[in-house]
């Protein structure tokens, strides 16, 4: 095969990292967005440190991994952006407005995976028209 990968390759690479986006970064995710921005800012409520520091650390699991992987690519599935990466756009957008955005800091190319991400200028455009729905 070379270097030359077959369709069937990339969608089954594709496909795998959309599974574990699925199961590993946007379950987390999901509990620290609820918690950290949710509750606090629409349900006057106050943050479950507990909950969302246990989430942390799944996450923290994910990104090891993603860190990996992003070391040797620059994309997910391979060096072109695909949905697997896209489809991480809209918790990572809003994992920049909790208090654990710094986490990034400690997987410098999981960082630049997300902001060359953030800064497309589609996912501007979706970031704009989230903004107007806040």
């Amino acid at each position: 095969m070379g270097e030359h990968k077959s369709i069937e390759h990339i969608a089954c690479n594709v496909d795998m990292w959309l599974e574990v986006e699925s199961h590993k970064f946007d379950r987390p995710m999901s509990v620290i967005i609820y918690r950290c921005l949710i509750i606090p800012n629409y349900l006057d409520g106050e943050t479950d440190v507990t909950v969302v520091e246990e989430n942390v650390e799944i996450l923290k699991k994910t990104f090891k991994v993603y860190e990996a992987r992003l070391s040797k690519f620059k994309y997910l599935a391979g060096d072109f952006i695909c949905l697997a990466d896209l489809s991480h756009f809209t918790t990572a957008y809003y994992l920049m407005e909790t208090p654990h955005a710094s986490l990034l800091d400690e997987y410098p190319h999981v960082k630049a995976w997300i902001t060359d991400i953030l800064a497309r200028p589609s996912t501007k455009k979706v970031a704009e028209m989230m903004k107007a729905t806040a």
